[in-house]
């Protein structure tokens, strides 16, 4: 088991602008987003960097990329100054106050003469730069993930997937206690079923699954499934176990891995059935280890986790490991005992492997 923080830091770090109620309200958000932004590809030689000539404190900027000149976000500038120029100034630029038209200087010199020739993808809403990527980013638009998600799981709120309760009770969802959130850099999701329960090895589990994406390049599209006993009012995800993740960067082509790899999962999930999981646990039961056991486990644990895995189960099962369940048992109870997290969650991920592998 294990504590599961990733919705918490999102729940405690988003504006009230970026939290929803439900998610079709995030839908219409990120649908307008959508249909009121454009893609383009042009050469880097292009782009533009002026001052606005509308800010007497000359720290306003604005970039023309082949159209209109438009207001860079924070993320977007960070963009552009990475492709002007190698590391990236926007860090000292911004440390340092320097002034709108020296940065312009700075960046335009960099785009013509300092760096060679490219194609730059260019994503702008409105009058806003959102994103300056590489000519073969493969965009997945949060509007096409979030209409996935109700076409699966309704608005997120009144169904059996929704906004997880408090502590197993159910709430009615808020902006406070909302797990739905979305900017213009990225968005994130968490959805649970706590009605439907399912029973593994002796405990009551209901299932959840968090969802993330950022269509400016922020971050890759992702998945996180597992059980959990309960989530707390600061969103805490408390007792998770089985945790299993699928990354997919925004390469050219993601959006067809996204169909292709994901929306089955999301399926399989929204049609509420418990089989998979238990169909999983006892075919990890059944499947005996046949090979050297310090060689299976050091194959997929490292090395050096081989004594603690073996030990801690013969602590607590009474004997030594059998099966590969016993051996995804044994490893889940290591990880509780791993301080940092990301180590936690790298012992658990393996563990979970193990049991869709089986």
């Amino acid at each position: 088991m294990s504590t599961l923080m990733r919705a918490s830091h999102q729940w405690a770090s988003r504006p009230a602008d970026e939290r929803f109620i439900s998610l079709l309200e995030l839908q219409d958000h990120v649908t307008r987003q959508r249909e009121t932004s454009r893609s383009t590809v042009i050469s880097s030689r292009k782009i533009e960097v002026h001052p606005d000539p509308e800010d007497p404190q000359l720290r306003g900027l604005l970039v023309e990329a082949g159209c209109s000149a438009m207001v860079p976000t924070h993320w977007s500038f960070g963009q552009l100054c990475s492709r002007a120029a190698s590391p990236s100034p926007s860090a000292y630029f911004r440390e340092n106050r320097v002034p709108a038209p020296l940065i312009a200087d700075c960046l335009n010199y960099n785009l013509r003469f300092t760096r060679d020739i490219e194609e730059v993808g260019i994503l702008a809403t409105g009058d806003e730069l959102r994103a300056v990527n590489g000519a073969r980013y493969g965009r997945i638009w949060n509007a096409e993930i979030v209409d996935t998600l109700v076409d699966k799981f309704g608005d997120g709120v009144s169904g059996h997937w929704r906004v997880p309760g408090e502590f197993g009770r159910r709430v009615t969802v808020d902006r406070q206690n909302t797990t739905l959130f979305a900017s213009d850099r990225d968005m994130f999701v968490f959805l649970a079923d706590e009605d439907r329960r399912i029973e593994v090895a002796g405990r009551n589990l209901a299932r959840g699954f968090f969802l993330w994406n950022s269509e400016v390049g922020d971050k890759t599209l992702g998945v996180g499934f597992f059980l959990f006993d309960y989530v707390c009012s600061n969103r805490i995800v408390w007792g998770a176990d089985q945790y299993t993740e699928v990354r997919i960067r925004h390469t050219s082509g993601a959006p067809d891995r996204w169909l292709e790899e994901t929306i089955p999962v999301l399926t399989e999930y929204s049609e509420g059935s418990a089989k998979p999981v238990q169909q999983a646990i006892e075919d990890a039961r059944a499947r005996k280890i046949q090979d050297d056991l310090d060689t299976f486990l050091a194959t997929r644990f490292g090395k050096s986790l081989v004594p603690a895995i073996k030990a801690i189960h013969e602590v607590e099962e009474g004997r030594p490991i059998e099966s590969v369940w016993d051996v995804a048992v044994a490893a889940t109870a290591h990880a509780r005992s791993v301080p940092k997290t990301d180590k936690r969650l790298e012992i658990e991920r393996a563990a979970g492997a193990l049991l869709t592998a089986a």
